[in-house]
């Protein structure tokens, strides 16, 4: 079983190509930006805990998150893999999370970071906000509050994957099927 984290700031792709990886691949794909979503959507208690910080373009509490991820663990034992689409975001979720998969005898075995320059993402947000209608991607305040605290809080969780050589920076501009390829050379290396 192999474990990608997927990283990126907000906008990098994480989520299109975390479908792509998952159709060739046949890994598990939890977005926990989605499961969130959908705890909101269902106004459920954590959704209704974590909508007002979306709202503001803060990220859910690490708790939650981790209690979100664990779930999934529990759920998805027998599958080839799993790609984590927005987990970990800071250092404390990445140590949390090696704790979860010794439990599982597993580990991460590899973080893909897309790289892509903020006004590119502050670009593809607005587009997205306008098809999509999600709120935290249709102000320009807001997405660069969401690339901020990326930058301050969850660029580093890199650095805690660097020093174990499980980092690796992709390219993320460019046409979708180009990134693709990136990403999918790195994961072959795994095999």
């Amino acid at each position: 079983m192999k474990n990608i984290v997927l990283f990126g700031p907000p906008g990098a792709g994480k989520g299109t190509q975390a479908v792509k990886l998952v159709e060739k691949y046949g890994f598990n794909h939890i977005s926990t930006g989605q499961v969130i979503r959908n705890e909101i959507q269902e106004q459920t208690a954590a959704g209704k805990k974590v909508e007002a910080c979306i709202a503001r373009g803060e990220f859910a509490p690490d708790d939650l998150v981790i209690e979100i991820v664990k779930h999934f663990m529990a759920t998805h034992q027998d599958v080839e893999g799993s790609i984590f689409d927005g987990f970990p975001r800071n250092t404390y979720q990445a140590e949390q999370f090696d704790l979860l998969m010794q439990e599982w005898n597993s580990e991460v075995d590899m973080m893909l970071s897309l790289e892509v320059p903020e006004e590119e993402l502050v670009t593809r947000l607005l587009l997205r906000g306008k098809e999509s209608g999600r709120a935290d991607d249709a102000s320009e305040e807001v997405i660069r509050n969401r690339i901020r605290i990326y930058n301050e809080q969850t660029a580093v969780v890199a650095d805690y994957y660097a020093a174990q050589g499980k980092h690796v920076a992709v390219n993320g501009v460019g046409s979708v099927e180009e990134i693709f390829e990136r990403l999918c050379a790195a994961i072959d290396k795994l095999k």
